[in-house]
This record gives C-alpha cells, structure tokens and sequence, in this order.
C-alpha cells in the first residue's frame, strides 16, 4: 500500500510532504540521499583539508576512475534488470591482455580496439544466453565467466606487459583544458559520451523501457507482450561492451596488461551501483545515480589520501559501511511501497 502524506494544507506543509514523499520513494530517494551524501563529503573535506577545493580535485575523480564510471553504466543495465555481473572485472584484465599483447605482435590499435569491444561483447552474449535459455542464476553464469576471462589471462602471460605504442601514450598522456591549471583526459571524455548514450537509451527507448519492466515484473513484461528473452540477453551484451571498453580506458591509464589486475573492481561496480540508489532486485535506478556512486567511491579515497594518516584499508570499510546502510535504506522503501 502507498504511503500517503498527510498535511494541514499550509504552503510549507504542503512542502515538507513533497520533500518526503520524494525522500521516500524506492526511485528517488536512495539517489537523493546519494547526492547529499556527497555534498557533505566535499563541505566535510573542504572545512578539514587545505586544497580540497581545487577543481583539479573533482576532475581527478574523473581521470581515476573513468573505467569504473564505464563499468558501472554496463552493471546498471544488468541490476535493473535484477540480474548481476561478477564476470567484469576479469573481463577487464583480459582486455588489457589483449590490447598489450597484441601491440606487442605488432598489431595497429585502430584494430585492437574493434576486436576487444566484439570479443567481450560476444562473451557477454554467451552469458546472456545461458541465463535466459538454459535458466542459469546471474550469479553462477557470471561467475563461470570470470574464471574464464581470469585463466584466459594466464594463457596470453603470466607477467606484465608494457604498452609502448605510440597511440596509446598520446592517449594515456593527453590533457584537454577546461580552464587555466584545470584539465580532463580523453577517457573522461568516452566516459560521459557513452554515460550520456546509456541514459538516452534507457529512458527514450523501447529497450530501455523494457529493462525498467523486467525489474518490476519479468511476468507482466511477457504478458504485456515485451521482448523480455532479447532484452535480458542483450543487457549482458551492454555489460560485456562496457567491460571491454572499461578495458582499453585502464590500458590508456596504467600502459601495461595484467592477469591480476582489476581484481575485486566487479565489487566496486555493484557497490557504486548500489550507492547510487539501483534497487539491487531491479526495476528502479538512474545511470546517473551510479556515477554518483562512482564519485562518492572516489570521494572517500581523495579525503583518505588529503588525510595522510589513515590506510587504503579504510576505504574497504568506509565502503561496506556505506553498502550496508544503502541496502538497508532500499528494503525500507520497497516495503513501504508494497
């Protein structure tokens, strides 16, 4: 049953319901608390730390963490759809692999490039085909697929590979001015492109539309004659594109390839997603509201560095403190909606 607000009729009552009302809604209000939660996080670390302030600062979570921002766009789809996608970290790694191995053989990165999106694409189409035909949990589908990618990263090297094309350095390298000392990469750039497409096409599309009604009720989607067997499929294919680009962003940012790394990224991926309000049994979210998690991820390590005096570790346990909250917050307003 829907909560109703009840007020006096005065201008400010009336306002103070919206504000709750909003607050309270399973679509709104986990973003809406995301993005305070932010704000507070940079008020906090402005009245604290000396340079907190520099708009340098803001853009460096934009450069640090551009491949996470594209991973976490492939998992809103998956997420919305109350699926999950634990394949894409390792998925990452093998990008990176291939990208560094096959500039090492000589190959031109105006090829590389292609190749690693459709590989990592058809992987996630081989995922999303076993979850919709052969009725296998996300959860076990993905799982099998990391241990691929992973052991597919051993088989390519078992050590580091240093990327030394000339493309990649200029990519890795290249500093775009937004204002005197204020600058961006061009990952940004790819980033907020393909976060900008992600939302055009989740909210201005059929696909879209469909996604949001298989997290509400794959049942009625069918019954209401949705293509829910392509969708399902095909947020996998999303998720597999993005971690093959999230792959070549990390190969611009390191300039190497790595089978161990990236391990653990598919948790940052659902924690931001989550943190940025997408109800992890689907249905509602906002590709905008998961790079707010990014950004408060990427927040909480920029105010450990400023510190100076704390470990990486408590970035582990400010995040699974904040998981645990966000979680808690959406089971409170889901079943306040039911």
């Amino acid at each position: 049953m829907t909560a109703t607000v009840v007020t006096d009729g005065s201008p400010v009552s009336a306002a103070a319901g919206r504000v709750r009302g909003w607050l309270t809604n399973p679509k709104y209000g986990p973003v809406t608390v995301t993005a305070v939660l932010l704000v507070g996080m940079f008020i906090a670390g402005a009245s604290r730390y000396r340079g907190f302030t520099n708009p340098q600062v803001i853009a460096n979570l934009f450069i640090d963490n551009s491949y996470l921002i594209v991973l976490a766009v492939g998992m809103t789809f998956v997420i919305l759809t109350g699926g999950i996608d634990l394949s894409v970290g390792a998925v990452l790694a093998m990008s990176t692999m291939i990208a560094a191995s096959l500039l090492q053989a000589g190959w031109p990165p105006g090829v590389i490039i292609p190749l690693i999106l459709v590989i990592t694409s058809l992987l996630g189409l081989a995922v999303g085909l076993m979850i919709h035909y052969f009725q296998i949990q996300p959860f076990i589908a993905t799982l099998a697929a990391m241990f691929l990618a992973r052991g597919l990263c051993y088989v390519i090297s078992k050590t580091t590979i240093s990327i030394t094309d000339p493309v990649f350095i200029a990519l890795a390298q290249t500093r775009i001015p937004l204002a005197p000392r204020l600058s961006i990469t061009p990952s940004v750039i790819l980033a907020l492109g393909l976060v900008i497409v992600a939302v055009v096409v989740l909210h201005y599309s059929r696909f879209g539309r469909t996604v949001y009604a298989i997290g509400g009720s794959e049942a009625s989607g069918v019954l209401m004659g949705l293509p829910v067997a392509r969708t399902k499929v095909l947020v996998y294919v999303v998720s597999g594109f993005c971690s093959g680009l999230a792959g070549v962003l990390y190969s611009f940012y390191t300039l190497s390839g790595y089978a161990l790394t990236a391990i653990g990224t598919e948790l940052d991926a659902i924690a931001a997603v989550v943190i940025g309000g997408t109800l992890l049994a689907g249905g509602y979210g906002f590709v905008l509201g998961s790079v707010l998690g990014v950004l408060v991820l990427g927040t909480i390590q920029t105010l450990i560095t400023f510190d100076g005096n704390l470990t990486s570790w408590w970035t582990s346990i400010f995040i699974g403190a904040l998981l645990l909250v966000f979680i808690v917050l959406q089971k409170v307003l889901t079943a306040r909606r039911t």
